[in-house]
């Protein structure tokens, strides 16, 4: 059996006594391999830069250059060096800065051996297939578009968008969609299209090693628009059966048979979510016009821009409305980005919608919420350029999608 290569870990704190403990800790593993020790951020990145480890273990609090300025210059700097911020702060700013920094986790001491090195062990994964993904191997074979609707607060509509969007990709240009519930815990996905589904996404674990598009269609929900949708499990506590690795061979098969894959998430980076985000050709970050939404989603700007999502980001400002004291142009200054779409306040229309399970843009269709989703689905079209070369449309339809992305 071919060995499997060893992790490289540099270690960073100034304190000698815990660079020793937490060296001990991993001398027991023995696929992890301690290269190193830095004494403060200065240092950290200068090793860093010479021995190129594959994961750095940070302290925040340090002399000369702190944690999280030693957290971006290599995360910007070297490339397949992944960080795991250790710190006594278990706040959620401190989290958040790290976060934006570059880092992928954030572990709180005292920590057990366990905790450190089964967060190694998955951050280190899921930087390889990071890696794998940005220099393009995963992309030699065509295939489908996927979509992540994502935002760092909770309550902007998410969900709701990410079931209109598939519908009306589905309903208006006759593309092939399925949804992904992301959101493991608390997803609403099938209660938004009035679907009771036996099986659901956490089900497929037990399948893992089985999986294959026969397999993964059976465990598809079918709406009366076209949609598949692979549900959210039925329970919170089910949400753990998820693992990275699942959703990352949902996603790939998943592409091989839709023209787009549309995955909702819950509003905060997960390791499910952050696969999604690797995969995704487009993620659109979801606003709403008050202070918290703001201030979250311009953080979590900044963490896409530092995991290397900057291109892929559509802006989508949703309930727009001028009676809040902020508009739209303060939106686009504050962040320093231009909205792709807006999707106007509309209460009525979108929570009738919701409480009858049925998307508004097949309740309402002339509303002015749902002429603004489909605009919002015409531009996810036309970025992708799916209307034009489309393998998997007859040439009828084909002329009809043409037109209709068009007008």
């Amino acid at each position: 059996m071919q060995e499997l290569e060893k992790i490289r870990v540099l270690i960073v704190d100034d304190v000698p006594e815990t660079c020793q403990n937490i060296r001990c800790l991993l001398n027991f593993e023995p696929r992890v391999e301690v290269i190193g020790e830095a004494r403060n951020g200065e240092e950290a990145v200068t090793k860093a830069e010479a021995l190129r480890p594959d994961i750095v273990l940070m302290d925040i609090n340090m002399p000369i250059l702190d944690g999280i300025a030693a957290t971006e210059a290599i995360s910007c700097g070297i490339a397949g060096c992944a960080i795991i911020i250790m710190s006594v702060q278990g706040e959620q700013e401190y989290l958040r800065q790290a976060m934006v920094a570059g880092a992928r986790e954030y572990i709180v001491k005292p920590f057990t051996s366990d905790e450190l090195i089964s967060s190694i062990y998955r951050v280190y994964d899921l930087e390889q297939r990071r890696q794998v993904k940005l220099q393009g191997e995963l992309q030699d074979t065509p295939g489908g578009e996927v979509i992540t609707v994502f935002s760092t607060k909770g309550g902007v509509g998410k969900s709701t968008i990410a079931v209109n969007l598939g519908v009306s990709l589905s309903q208006e240009f006759g593309f092939s969609v399925a949804i992904v519930d992301l959101d493991l815990q608390f997803g609403d996905v099938a209660v938004l299209l009035n679907l009771i589904p036996r099986q659901t996404i956490s089900d497929l674990a037990a399948e893992m090693n089985h999986l294959d598009e026969e397999l993964l269609e059976s465990y598809l929900v079918r709406h009366g628009s076209g949609v598949r949708v692979l549900a959210a499990p039925s329970r919170p506590e089910y949400a753990e059966l998820v693992s990275a690795e699942l959703v990352e061979k949902v996603i790939k098969i998943l592409q091989d048979c839709y023209d787009y894959v549309i995955i909702d998430t819950p509003g905060l980076f997960t390791d499910s979510s952050m696969v999604a985000l690797d995969y995704s050709q487009q993620i659109l970050l979801i606003l709403s016009l008050d202070l918290p939404t703001l201030k979250n989603n311009k953080l979590g700007l900044e963490a896409l821009n530092s995991l290397n999502h900057k291109d892929k980001i559509k802006v989508v400002l949703n309930r727009s409305t001028l009676e809040l004291g902020i508009g739209p142009e303060d939106v686009e200054m504050s962040l320093g980005v231009s909205l792709t779409a807006q999707l106007p306040s509309d209460g009525r229309v979108v929570v009738g919608a919701v409480n009858k399970g049925k998307p508004f843009v097949l309740s309402h269709p002339q509303s002015r919420v749902a002429e603004s989703l489909r605009y919002l689905a015409r531009e996810i079209a036309r970025s992708n350029q799916k209307a034009s070369k489309s393998t998997k449309k007859s040439p009828g339809l084909i002329g009809g999608l043409l037109g209709a992305l068009t007008n």
